[in-house]
């Protein structure tokens, strides 16, 4: 599985699950641009450049569509096409039903749903000059498969976004462009541990230790983890595969129960 001379726009790359899909790209060869609104995007440019890396990045929230349209037109002056699009960028913020404000309902829909609606309505037409091509789009096993408390905002978006990834990938099989989705379950980000200090001020480690105990495999993920299923779903290594939601997660939804059994 190789990237060599692709190219490839990733949303949320500075850090998380972003960040470990562009390291594993890059590795694999890929020239990649970063699309994000973290404070951390010229840190991790910086960095990736001195490790001799082709990386590039532009600062935007992915609702503003016009400033995504700019950043398209730039990556086309550069590059001519995009090889691959991954749909990283998210929020999660923990809130129940009842106490959830308009307000935070629609930030989350605002950019875990038409914030990828926006990026995908401008890069693909550099996909197809590419004549061929994969979009990766990140769900989620919290919303298709499970969730918890607090997370009805969050777990409608990425039950959303299975569906944008199936009715997505019938329209363009005859592209031959691909179109699936990623759907983890706890990898080890910033953004877990944000909801773990959420959920337990005083002491998040056990938050954290408390997932990992209900995981069959004693761990959370690694970035890396997901960033080589992203490089599989990017190569021709899946060149058969479209419109599926491939679950990452260590069997974390697996079990019936964790107490029974022999």
């Amino acid at each position: 599985m190789n990237l060599n001379g692709k190219v490839a726009v990733v949303t949320g790359g500075a850090m998380g699950n972003g960040l470990g899909i562009v390291k594993v790209f890059l590795k694999s060869g890929a020239r990649v641009v970063i699309l994000d609104y973290s404070k951390e995007l010229d840190n991790t440019i910086t960095s990736l450049k001195q490790e001799g890396y082709d990386v590039s990045g532009y600062s935007v929230d992915i609702r503003d569509k016009k400033r995504l349209e700019e950043i398209g037109s730039d990556v086309k002056e550069k590059y001519g096409h995009v090889d691959v699009l991954v749909n990283n960028a998210g929020v999660c913020m923990l809130e129940t039903f009842d106490n959830m404000s308009d307000e935070l309902r629609d930030y989350h829909f605002d950019i875990n749903i038409k914030g990828t609606w926006n990026v995908t309505k401008v890069f693909l037409p550099l996909i197809k000059e590419a004549k061929k091509g994969s979009i990766i789009n990140l769900s989620s096993v919290t919303g298709p498969m499970v969730a918890d408390s607090g997370e009805v905002a969050y777990a409608t978006t990425k039950a959303a976004l299975i569906g944008f990834t199936k009715g997505l990938a019938m329209e363009l099989v005859n592209d031959n462009i691909r179109v699936n989705a990623i759907m983890p379950g706890y990898i080890l980000t910033p953004m877990v541990e944000a909801m773990a200090k959420v959920t337990d001020k005083e002491n998040p480690q056990s938050v954290v230790d408390g997932i990992a105990k209900g995981i069959p495999m004693g761990r959370l993920g690694t970035i890396e983890e997901l960033g080589n299923l992203a490089l599989f779903l990017a190569t021709d290594a899946s060149s058969y595969i479209t419109g599926q939601g491939i679950v990452i997660d260590g069997a974390s939804t697996l079990p019936e129960t964790m107490v029974m059994g022999v």
